[in-house]
């Protein structure tokens, strides 16, 4: 079968309020470099000559969002999300165009990433294409410790074949949304895609991307991608 990768549609899940950072502006609406992050974030992702548009996922009262209607010449859509990541995904897998058939691939990204290589955006597009579903993510360097309930290291764990994963991460429209849908079914809170994807027997490939592809949690990362950026645009 023939694959298609011409046609790339990126789903970027924004429904959240990031209550690790605090404050009453989710942290995807923060300045970052005179701007609100998550534009950074989608210029990033439109600047691919691969992706062909992107699906904004909301909160259903969100008041921030810029009513940004395209983005360096390609649309971008708007969906309302859930309480949680796999529904917020799910509504914006829904809302892609009706040409977009199960079979073809689709980008989710973190909307609070906006440090992505163009290069490693185009690693995983090739590579998620020939290996029939990906993700970015980086091998695991420092030395792994357990706690217990008081902060107090316990155990050190083999680091050998752990990865920490990023996004963006790359599955075929109608696979994501059988594994997603099969999670909630079950219950299941899944933190990523890749996750999903794992518990309905898939084994996504791990494509090394940069570590700078941070995503912003707290106020110190906020200055780090601000960094960041003035090094790489």
């Amino acid at each position: 079968m023939a694959i298609d990768v011409n046609a790339l549609w990126c789903v970027v899940p924004a429904a959240g309020r990031g209550a690790r950072f605090g404050g009453e502006i989710p942290k995807q609406y923060l300045p970052l470099a005179g701007r609100p992050l998550i534009l950074h974030t989608l210029e990033r992702l439109a600047a691919h000559p691969r992706v062909t548009g992107l699906v904004v996922v909301l909160a259903a009262q969100d008041r921030w969002w810029p009513q940004v209607g395209e983005i360096n010449g390609k649309p971008v859509r708007t969906a309302v999300g859930g309480s949680e990541r796999g529904d917020s995904v799910l509504a914006g897998l829904r809302a892609l165009p009706d040409e977009i058939d199960e079979t073809q691939f689709v980008l989710v990204h973190d909307a609070a990433r906006p440090c992505l290589r163009y290069e490693d955006l185009g690693r995983l597009i090739a590579e998620g294409a020939r290996s029939g579903g990906a993700l970015l993510a980086a091998p695991l360097r420092d030395t792994l410790k357990r706690a217990n309930g008081f902060n107090r290291s316990i155990e050190t764990e083999a680091r050998e074949a752990r990865w920490r994963a990023f996004t963006p991460q790359m599955f075929r429209r109608g696979e994501l949304m059988a594994a997603l849908e099969a999670a909630s079914a079950r219950g299941v809170i899944v933190t990523d895609e890749a996750m999903a994807m794992e518990l309905v027997g898939h084994k996504p490939m791990l494509i090394e991307g940069a570590e700078d592809n941070i995503k912003v949690t707290t106020p110190a990362d906020l200055k780090l991608a601000e960094f960041l950026l003035e090094k790489t645009t």
